[in-house]
């Protein structure tokens, strides 16, 4: 019987592979000028933490995702389906740097995707 594929948190190097996409990732995010700022007064660290479990449930990792509902972190940020767009561009760009196939990149993008209502438009005006 052959033996089953990795999962595509095992092809990026499991714990220590999740938390160098994280980091590279977020160097992206630091450097984009329209993305810094939603960043400025928020603890790296936690936000990397949360990252790491979130990436870790959605890549088939032990890790779940403990942090509050992505709408409730995002209200009152007002981000633009624009801004959304780069940090999704931001993300492609570092998992076409782990060498991932068009396949996983497309699930891990889609899935991302799928939360974008809760993030985009979250401004206190429509509370």
């Amino acid at each position: 019987m052959p033996e089953p594929s990795p999962s595509v948190y095992q092809r990026i190097g499991g714990d220590p592979g999740i938390a160098s996409l994280v980091d590279q990732f977020y160097l992206r995010v630091f450097d984009d000028p329209e993305l810094a700022p939603f960043f400025a007064h928020t603890s790296v660290d936690h936000l990397k933490a949360m990252q790491r479990e979130f990436f870790s449930q959605a890549l088939g990792g032990p890790l779940t995702y403990s942090g509050r509902p992505l709408r409730e972190v995002h209200h009152g940020l007002g981000i633009t389906l624009n801004q959304f767009q780069r940090f999704a561009e931001h993300l492609l760009r570092t998992l076409e740097s782990f060498h991932l196939n068009r396949q996983e990149i497309d699930q891990i993008i889609s899935r991302l995707n799928v939360d974008a209502d809760q993030i985009v438009g979250q401004s206190n005006d429509s509370a």
